[in-house]
């Protein structure tokens, strides 16, 4: 087994053991750690590695410096991106977090990537399951989130797709 396939499972099953029980709506979270995963794939491993870290801060009892011992400080930098901001509300929160991302260049540049492709993998299963609560919050919160995280060139093909959904 070559070692990209070794650090892509290494983070699957990193991720899928710290989230433990949790659910993403009535499914395993593997389920949005995979799907997240495989939107990002095409940009390559460390992206991927990301993709399945990226809630594991935020959600469970992770800490950076974990993540960096097992992943490497750019890993760890990316996914502390990708963890909302302390705040009483999801609007002080996702304000707080956005302007971090707003700032964000260079090789970090890698977590913006994954954050559109967690966006886009819950924009789907809004749609899968119906959710027009969850998508429609998405939508109002979208102007916002693109001047935070989007960057011309880097995944033009996720934020096509997000774009489309977000004028359906």
């Amino acid at each position: 087994m070559s070692d990209k396939v070794n650090m892509r499972n290494k983070a699957r099953s990193f991720a899928i053991q710290a989230h433990g029980d949790q659910q993403y709506g009535s499914l395993p979270y593997s389920v949005h750690l995979d799907e997240v995963a495989k939107i990002a794939s095409e940009y390559g491993e460390e992206a991927e590695v990301i993709a399945y870290l990226h809630d594991v801060i935020e959600d469970t009892d992770v800490t950076a410096k974990e993540i960096e011992d097992i992943f490497g400080e750019l890993v760890s930098r990316c996914v502390c991106i990708l963890s909302d901001e302390p705040g009483e509300t999801r609007k002080i929160r996702k304000s707080a977090t956005y302007q971090k991302m707003a700032k964000v260049s260079g090789s970090e540049v890698l977590a913006l990537l994954v954050k559109a492709a967690d966006r886009l993998a819950n924009i789907r299963a809004c749609l899968r399951s119906g959710d027009k609560a969850f998508l429609n919050m998405y939508r109002a919160e979208y102007k916002i989130f693109r001047r935070s995280a989007y960057r011309p060139n880097l995944c033009d093909n996720i934020w096509s797709e997000i774009e489309e959904i977000q004028n359906l």
